[in-house]
């Protein structure tokens, strides 16, 4: 490894005149590809103002012009030691700035690099800057080259591939309530940052280009990830709209409904206790009401959900807390949080979507997360219903792919048991409970189908006879005869397992239907935990990957189409999509929608799509 540079070999240039700015563009118009990074006051895009942009087009030099700091930070003292120079600076206005950068931004010919450029385009298009010609983003690829890594953040790619370590935003603008903004930064301070930034990520995308060629993942990342970014990108700008009269009803009933709780509470208990202390709620289960404790934790023996669960037919008290800490969970994340993050220029909220997280290549969603708002409680329905179209006239659709994870595990698997019953689009539950039960399908009774589903599922996830049982409340032994009698009805599917697992150990990961892969050191450990965790994910990444492709795929597909038809791809969440649409134009949209996602890929078990129309998200299913 060689010696990381010194920062006085790094030409950092602060650019404070129109003829210093054109000889910038210049010479990024010559090399024909620019590392771009913004500077703002916010980390939300949809609320942040610009104040300064970098750019970078050579190892060891970058550029950052000022657009928006205020006074106090273009007057400053050279050296802080030193209070005799004071420096002043006068950068170029805004407007003229933007107009300069403009052509050069928006050339498509000009290769765009950022480090999760998605947040920079929303701000540069938000500030009249339609950026084109995006052809890296380097936390993209790093996920993508080493998707198990947990972070993928700037700071962290820099300390491991350049050994170099970053200035942490916090030493300029500060942490917790003694927090500045970026736009009071002096210049001199702002200018070494951001050119850092935008610096690092140049150097970065020179060893992430090799390495998707490397590892094949090229295609991907310039059919689907690439483009995927603009997509989403659109979608969050978009938003969507909440009631917030829904939300003020909800809020009013869960909190009758909590006060009455806390009373049956303190009354099953005998005595009133801190409810939220799990210290105190172990002295009263355990000691006072002399239940049996079911796990010991450092600090005493657990209160957690499970727990819960397992007490909850020997006495009351336990059912009551499940229902009081659900009931405080759905009303602090949901009932009171979403109302207050409506943007108010847009009047919609407007989440992120991340494509760099979750390792099995599924977009996960944040600030706010609009992908686990719970749909089987009556609560969460009811938290739905408060999502609603986005104007007077306009309905919400949802598609939704029914059983796409068997769908491609009966394709992985070949396997034609499985494969014939989705061709005959026969409900793969009752099929299977029929299967393993040895009776005919109309014999199956809900029991039976609800415990074929959970070892349809439990398949994918690779569980154990062990976690079958206690999913479903049978014995371990049961369980086991169930797995095998799957096995044996689905050959296919036991041979493909086996398969994956062989090849996972030879190649060190596995791979999605589109070539995503993921990396899984942990199938040769020595630790017999770490190991079955991997052989799980060795077996569930290619059917959830692959879902996750998929769905990826249509959403491009959506995408290009949608504006044909008048509509807005709003929400994804894992198998579903979100639109809203003109309700005349409704009808026609929904059976579009259901093709083009039907499209997506050709399965040898056919995609099949369910949709529906509704005024809000609740209605629709």
């Amino acid at each position: 490894e060689e010696a990381p540079e010194t920062a006085e070999e790094l030409a950092y240039e602060l650019v404070l005149d129109e003829a210093a700015l054109a000889a910038v563009i210049e010479r990024i118009r010559k090399v024909g590809a620019v590392a771009l990074d913004t500077e703002t006051t916010s980390t939300d895009p949809m609320q942040a103002e610009l104040v300064g942009v970098s750019l970078s087009c050579a190892a060891g030099s970058a550029w950052y012009i000022p657009v928006a700091h205020c006074d106090e930070a273009l007057q400053y003292f050279e050296d802080p030691e030193d209070l005799t120079t004071l420096v002043q600076q006068h950068p170029i206005p805004r407007e003229k700035a933007l107009d300069m950068l403009r052509p050069a931004l928006e050339d498509a010919r000009i290769g765009k690099i950022g480090h999760n450029i998605k947040y920079d385009l929303v701000v540069l298009e938000r500030a009249g800057v339609s950026v084109q010609g995006v052809i890296l983003d380097t936390m993209i690829a790093s996920y993508l080259t080493d998707s198990s890594r947990l972070r993928h953040n700037l700071d962290e790619l820099s300390l491991q591939h350049l050994k170099r370590k970053l200035t942490p935003i916090s030493d300029l603008i500060g942490k917790g309530a003694k927090t500045t903004t970026f736009d009071k930064v002096p210049l001199n301070r702002a200018c070494t940052y951001a050119c850092e930034d935008a610096e690092v990520t140049w150097r970065l995308a020179d060893i992430f280009q090799k390495a998707l060629d490397q590892r094949q993942l090229r295609k991907l990342f310039d059919e689907v990830e690439l483009p995927l970014l603009h997509v989403l990108m659109r979608m969050e700008r978009c938003g969507v709209k909440l009631d917030p009269t829904v939300f003020a009803t909800l809020h009013q009933e869960i909190n009758e409904r909590l006060s009455s709780l806390n009373e049956a509470i303190f009354e099953s208990a005998g005595e009133s206790f801190n409810i939220n202390s799990p210290k105190q709620l172990q002295g009263i289960l355990f000691n006072k009401l002399g239940l049996k404790p079911v796990r010991k934790t450092k600090t005493g023996y657990s209160t957690d959900e499970r727990v819960l669960e397992t007490l909850a037919d020997k006495h009351p008290l336990p059912a009551l807390i499940l229902e009081y800490r659900s009931l405080e969970k759905l009303r602090g994340t949901y009932v009171e949080t979403l109302p207050k993050l409506v943007n108010p220029a847009t009047g919609r909220v407007h989440t992120s979507y991340n494509q760099a997280i979750a390792a099995t290549g599924r977009l996960s969603s944040s600030d706010p997360n609009l992908q686990n708002i719970p749909i089987r409680s009556d609560l969460g329905r009811r938290i739905r219903e408060g999502f609603v179209a986005g104007k007077e006239d306009f309905c919400l659709i949802s598609a939704d792919y029914s059983q796409i994870e068997l769908r491609v595990l009966a394709h992985l698997a070949g396997d034609e048991g499985l494969l014939d019953s989705f061709r005959r689009d026969a409900d793969i539950h009752t099929e299977t409970a029929a299967r393993i039960y040895q009776v005919p399908p109309e014999e199956v009774s809900g029991e039976m189908r609800r415990q074929a589903k959970a070892v349809n599922f439990g398949v994918i996830y690779g569980i154990s006879a062990f976690g079958l049982a206690r999913n479903i409340k049978i014995s371990n032994k049961e369980a086991s005869v169930y797995i095998e009698a799957y096995f044996k009805q689905f050959p296919g599917v036991k041979a493909w397992i086996d398969a994956t697992l062989a090849q996972a150990r030879e190649d060190g990961y596995v791979s999605t239907l589109l070539g995503r892969r993921r990396y899984l050191p942990d199938l040769k450990s020595s630790n017999p935990q770490a190991r079955n965790a991997a052989e799980r994910m060795a077996m569930n990444t290619p059917v959830q990957g692959s879902a996750a492709d998929i769905i990826k795929l249509a959403m491009l597909a959506v995408d290009r189409e949608q504006e044909a038809h008048q509509a807005s791809m709003l929400l994804q969440v894992h198998d579903e999509l979100v639109l809203e649409a003109p309700a005349s134009n409704a009808e026609a949209v929904a059976e579009w929608l259901r093709q083009v996602m039907e499209a997506a890929y050709v399965l040898k078990a056919p995609l099949k799509v369910d949709v529906g129309i509704g005024k809000n998200w609740a209605e629709i299913h």
